[in-house]
């Protein structure tokens, strides 16, 4: 009897995008060449071409994936809050637990965004990620009731961006309490 592992199970698309998440992330999108990637994935290099079609078609769907990831976690961690208010914590609250993951390496998107060059694939996805979060927290801030919600979500996405570069570059995970703690001032302060 044959044991396949999970290698060997998974496609040469997904094999591809976890061997490209977990070299970007760890590397950068510019260090990591094509080969590392075919290498870690144990694929010929066709399988790239054939399946992405170019490095910058991996990107985008490394960093899709990414963005994919990010909101189907925020989400699912807003479902059970009841207020507005509590969501927009909800989203800082869901942020401290992604920064204590043992592999933390800052934000994959502000990461991209850094080395990449204007109009690229990793600065236009970043972007879009960005958009979703700035929609998300006016959105919210609308719900709340405040007088100027696109204002507040300015606000909330440079605290959330802070959080992530003081929890990666301090080493200080507690920068997302801090930052939920000012973001929940905030939000008082708006609705004042």
């Amino acid at each position: 009897m044959t044991t396949t592992t999970t290698a060997e199970r998974l496609s040469a698309r997904e094999r591809l995008l976890a061997a490209a998440d977990e070299l970007f992330y760890e590397d950068g999108i510019h260090t990591v060449g094509i080969d590392r990637i075919i290498e870690r994935a144990g694929v010929a290099k066709a399988s790239l071409y054939n399946t992405f079609g170019s490095k910058d078609e991996l990107v985008r769907a490394y960093l899709t994936r990414r963005h994919e990831a990010r909101q189907a976690r925020i989400e699912a961690a807003l479902t059970g809050r009841s207020t507005p208010r509590d969501k927009i914590l909800g989203v800082f609250d869901t942020q401290a637990e992604y920064v204590l993951l043992p592999n933390y390496r800052g934000c994959a998107f502000l990461n991209a965004s850094a080395e990449s060059q204007p109009g690229s694939v990793a600065e236009v996805v970043s972007a879009e990620n960005r958009a979703w979060l700035r929609r998300l927290f006016t959105e919210l801030a609308a719900e709340v009731g405040v007088p100027d919600p696109e204002r507040l979500a300015e606000r909330l996405v440079i605290l959330y961006d802070g959080a992530s570069v003081g929890a990666r570059m301090d080493g200080n995970p507690h920068a997302v309490v801090a930052a939920r703690e000012v973001a929940e001032l905030l939000v008082d302060a708006a609705n004042a």
